[in-house]
């Protein structure tokens, strides 16, 4: 996805990932509901959402049908590239050092770190 997606457009895309195809509706009582949202909002998230080139929207009679364009993958992974850019220089290690100076890792996500480590040193 070249153009970031908002907090609300992500919550769209994940409950388009979950379950697809779905209607503005189908959305709006999945995802709006719990937000607050009326269906003119959800309706608004999807088509800025089908402008980035993120969501396609199939005609079915008189509403559309909403997919992801985008992988699960792909998306985390721009987005997570985007997040150590913009705060830590692109560098991944001083993202590490900082949670785990504020003892924001568990020894499970340690043990998972250290396991990827020597994943990709072989």
């Amino acid at each position: 996805m070249a153009e970031r997606a908002s907090e609300s457009e992500m919550q769209i895309l994940s409950a388009l990932w979950d379950e697809s195809p779905q209607s503005a509706t189908d959305l709006a009582e999945n995802v709006g509901a719990a937000n607050g949202w009326t269906l003119a909002t959800v309706k608004t998230l999807v088509a800025r959402l089908v402008q980035k080139g993120a969501v396609t929207a199939e005609a079915e009679g008189r509403r559309f049908l909403y997919s992801p364009a985008v992988e699960r993958a792909d998306a985390v992974g721009d987005e997570s590239q985007r997040f150590v850019d913009r705060l830590f220089g692109g560098r991944v290690s001083p993202l590490i050092a900082h949670l785990a100076e504020r003892e924001a890792l568990s020894d499970t996500d340690i043990a998972e770190i250290e396991a990827l480590l020597r994943r990709l040193k072989s």
